[in-house]
């Protein structure tokens, strides 16, 4: 039953992008559906009860598009009755570094989220509950990605949540094709990149840790051919002021 109740909610999820905008409904179907970090959001609730939620990298809003379209739909009591409730967020945001993608995210969400067009290596994060980061750190060098790290830990309070999603780097064909994919992809959207910046999974967690973070891997590829994985990263405990950290 949830297989065909959450290809459905992904036809749901598409359908918030206009009509004309075909572009927009396919690559929303394609990458909710065929993308498993999407599903496992929902269906072990890991963004449940967290009342601020910051998505960088957001693209064209997929991620807020499919909670939106799970809080309409468990609204209306049709929910597997083995999942938790979905997010209902009193807020979110995103941010994304192409303006036809922020314009995109902003017309299938409309009142119900705020994106905003910035470089997450400058943008000012605010403060959040929950930070998403999928498939986007490796596009800036090491110092970048530290930077964002830090400042991200500084936007989260005590308890925060940080999802991030990398492509674990090692020897392997997983990885090389992760890599290969990601370079298409970013051409494909304009961008010219040189090279990446991949961590393995130990590096990233490390990392975290040092920012006080308690981190749990989970392998996140399934049904695919990439190396990737996504870091459950939880606070451990009070920590200093927002502005502390984020000075």
């Amino acid at each position: 039953m949830s297989s065909g109740f959450f290809r459905s909610l992904v036809r749901e999820a598409a359908r918030r992008y206009p009509p004309k905008d075909r572009y927009a409904r396919h690559f929303a179907s394609g990458k909710l559906g065929r993308d498993p970090v999407f599903r496992h959001l929902l269906e072990h609730g890991l963004l449940a009860g967290e009342p601020c939620i910051l998505d960088i990298g957001c693209g064209q809003g997929n991620l807020a598009a499919l909670l939106a379209a799970a809080r309409a739909r468990h609204a209306s009591g049709d929910w597997p009755a083995d999942w938790p409730a979905p997010p209902a967020p009193r807020e979110f945001r995103g941010i994304d570094l192409l303006a036809r993608d922020v314009a995109r995210a902003q017309s299938a969400l409309g009142a119900q989220a705020r994106f905003t067009c910035g470089d997450m290596r400058e943008a000012d994060f605010g403060e959040a509950d929950a930070i998403v980061i999928l498939d986007v750190l490796h596009y800036v060098d090491r110092d970048a990605q530290d930077d964002v790290l830090r400042r991200v830990r500084g936007a989260l309070g005590a308890g925060g949540l940080l999802l991030l999603r990398i492509g674990a780097k090692s020897g392997s064909l997983r990885f090389r094709y992760t890599e290969w994919v990601d370079r298409i992809v970013m051409r494909l959207r304009g961008h010219r990149l040189t090279r990446l910046h991949g961590r393995a999974t130990d590096e990233w967690a490390r990392a975290l840790e040092a920012l006080g973070f308690r981190v749990e891997a989970r392998p996140m590829s399934a049904g695919t051919g990439f190396a990737n994985v996504l870091l459950v990263a939880r606070l451990a405990g009070p920590c200093a002021s927002r502005g502390e950290l984020a000075a």
